[in-house]
C-alpha cells in the first residue's frame, strides 16, 4: 500500500489532488499582502518561492517572512522552495547558500514540507533528505526541465532516483513543444504510480500545451497541482478558482 502525505490537515495521495498556490512577492509587504488575499481563496497548500525574494540572502529575513506568513495563513501547510536559476528560478545559488539555506529553514521547523532540487550534489541532497526527516519536516524532491520534455524512460528513472534519494514526494516538470510530448509525461506519470511509486508523485507538463496536465492528476497518478491567485510561479499555471471547478467536473465522471 503506498503511504500517504499528512500536511496538518491536508492528505497528499489520495482523493482528489491538492492545490498548491506559489507566493512570488519580492519584498515583506508583497508577500504578506498575497498572504492576506490567500486567506479569501479555496486551495491546499502554499508554496514560498523564496528565490523571488530579493532579501533571500538575509537568512534571518527569510524567517522573519516565514514567521509572518505563518501568522496570517494559520494551518495552511507551507511549502519552502528556492529554485535555482539553472532550474528556471529567479537567483543563481551557489551550492554553500543553496544548503545553508534549505537546512536553516529546516531546523526552525516553520515550515511542512522542503524542496531539494534532484540535480544538486548527491551528498548534499541526501544530508538534506536526513536533516528534514530528523526535525519532522517532509521533502520534495524535484527535476524542472523548461526546455524540452524528456523521454518516457527518463522522466520515470528520474522520479525513481527522487523517490530512492527519499523523497517523501517526487516531482517533475518539463516543458512540451507538441502534442505527444504532453502524452509522453502524462504516460509516464501513469506508469510512474502503477509500477513504481511508494507515495505520491507530482508531475506537470508546462506551457499552454501542457495545461491538461495540471487538471489529470487524478487519472494519470499526479497528487498535486499547482494554481496561481495573481501571478503565476511557472508557465502555463491557471486560476486557482477555474482550476478547483475543473478538477471537480472531471472527478465526478471518474
Amino acid at each position: 500500500m503506498k503511504k500517504i502525505i499528512k500536511l496538518k490537515k491536508v492528505t497528499i495521495g489520495e482523493g482528489l489532488p491538492k492545490i498548491c498556490i506559489p507566493m512570488v512577492g519580492e519584498t515583506i509587504s508583497e508577500i504578506l499582502k498575497e498572504a492576506e488575499i490567500l486567506k479569501n481563496i479555496d486551495f491546499d497548500v502554499v508554496e514560498w518561492r523564496v528565490d523571488f525574494f530579493k532579501d533571500v540572502a538575509n537568512i534571518d529575513k527569510v524567517k522573519q517572512v516565514l514567521h509572518g506568513i505563518r501568522e496570517v495563513l494559520g494551518e495552511k501547510p507551507i511549502i519552502f522552495t528556492f529554485r535555482t536559476a539553472k532550474e528556471g528560478g529567479q537567483k543563481k545559488a551557489t551550492t554553500e547558500f543553496y544548503f545553508a539555506l534549505n537546512k536553516a529553514i529546516i531546523t526552525s521547523k516553520l515550515v511542512e514540507v522542503i524542496d531539494v532540487e534532484l540535480l544538486s550534489d548527491e551528498k548534499d541532497v541526501l544530508e538534506l533528505v536526513n536533516i528534514a526527516h530528523n526535525n519532522g519536516i517532509f521533502v520534495i524532491i524535484s527535476n524542472h526541465d523548461f526546455e524540452k520534455t524528456p523521454r518516457k524512460e527518463e522522466i520515470i528513472s528520474r522520479l525513481c532516483k527522487a523517490q530512492e534519494l527519499g523523497g517523501d514526494i517526487p516531482k517533475i516538470a518539463v516543458m512540451p513543444t507538441c502534442a505527444a510530448d504532453v502524452i509522453t509525461l502524462l504516460d509516464a506519470t501513469r506508469i510512474m504510480n502503477e509500477k513504481y511509486a511508494t507515495g505520491p508523485i507530482i508531475s506537470i507538463s508546462m506551457a499552454g500545451k501542457g495545461i491538461v496536465s495540471r487538471l489529470s492528476g487524478e487519472l494519470f497518478g499526479s497528487a498535486l497541482t499547482f494554481g496561481a491567485a495573481k501571478k503565476s510561479s511557472a508557465p502555463g499555471q491557471i486560476s486557482v478558482v477555474e482550476l478547483r471547478k475543473i478538477m471537480q467536473l472531471l472527478h465526478s465522471d471518474i
